[in-house]
């Protein structure tokens, strides 16, 4: 069902399952930032207890172009959403950069978030060298080759050339594959998600990583702080970003709880399903 905002950005939703009095309403908010909502396997995990609303984010996927992009105007949307769907609290469950999303509304509208769940998430500190380390290692050295030459492709575009829809699934699974833990089937899996015939929003990217680099170390971890709300971590211990982080910015929180996946990456309901599926379903009961 599409829903304009107050500024006038056609959004992509999706709605699953029946609100409940024993569960609180759920919104998920997709990765990226410049992706798009592919966790239906999620909404499933929860739709029968309560109701599930996903959507791409401005600029992103299916939902509709804007100049605007800032985390507080996709904070504003996600709170515009909540009203337009009829709920005075909600549970955000954010996966990737969209866990510093989920944390980002919850500080601004806590009167609003009756819980957080922060997925996968990338924490506080210096995470990339061990991101880095990690996806080294899970690559052959043709393979990291190959990825940056793709990436230059982009960068050089479009004075260069783009790259074709090949090149761009390739690109994706090669960007993508090391996030998994089961590496038997990683390419599987990112061939999965590189297939969607939708674009990767580059503008997007550049405008929201550019404010969250701009942020002091202490940003996240303040903004976690000052939420009353309970916070759900959950990290998949195979995910290169590494759980210390995450564990260092979910000591700053009110309520929290912090759940490490073992045998699971960046996407841990892939790769531990029943581990993922009751940690969730305990987050939303009321």
């Amino acid at each position: 069902m599409p829903f304009s905002t107050s500024d006038n950005v056609p959004l992509w939703t999706a709605t699953t399952g029946t609100a409940t009095p024993a569960a609180a309403p759920v919104i998920i908010l997709h990765g990226g930032p410049g992706t798009w909502s592919d966790h239906l396997t999620l909404a499933e995990m929860l739709d029968d207890l309560t109701v599930v609303h996903r959507f791409d984010q401005r600029g992103c996927g299916r939902s509709g172009p804007s100049g605007v992009q800032s985390m507080a105007r996709s904070a504003q949307d996600i709170d515009e959403l909540r009203q337009y769907w009829g709920h005075e609290k909600i549970v955000v469950i954010g996966h990737s950069f969209g866990a510093t999303l989920a944390i980002t509304y919850a500080a601004l509208y806590p009167d609003h978030v009756a819980g957080v769940v922060y997925l996968d998430g990338v924490g506080v500190g210096d995470w990339r060298s061990g991101d880095a380390e990690v996806r080294a290692s899970r690559m052959t050295p043709e393979q990291t080759a190959r990825l940056d030459e793709l990436s230059e492709i982009h960068l050089n575009a479009p004075a260069a050339r783009t790259r074709t829809r090949e090149e761009e699934i390739e690109f994706r699974v090669l960007a993508w594959f090391p996030d998994n833990a089961d590496q038997e089937h990683a390419m599987e899996w990112a061939l999965e998600d590189a297939s969607v015939d939708l674009p990767i929003s580059w503008g997007v990217n550049r405008a929201l990583s550019k404010e969250i680099n701009s942020w002091p170390d202490s940003r996240k971890a303040d903004d976690a702080a000052a939420i009353p709300a309970p916070i759900t971590f959950i990290h998949g211990e195979g995910d290169p970003r590494p759980y210390a982080a995450v564990q260092a910015l979910a000591e700053h929180a009110q309520q929290p709880s912090f759940h490490l996946i073992p045998d699971a990456g960046h996407s841990p309901w892939r790769e531990q399903p029943d581990t993922v599926r009751k940690i969730l379903r305990d987050a939303v009961l009321t």
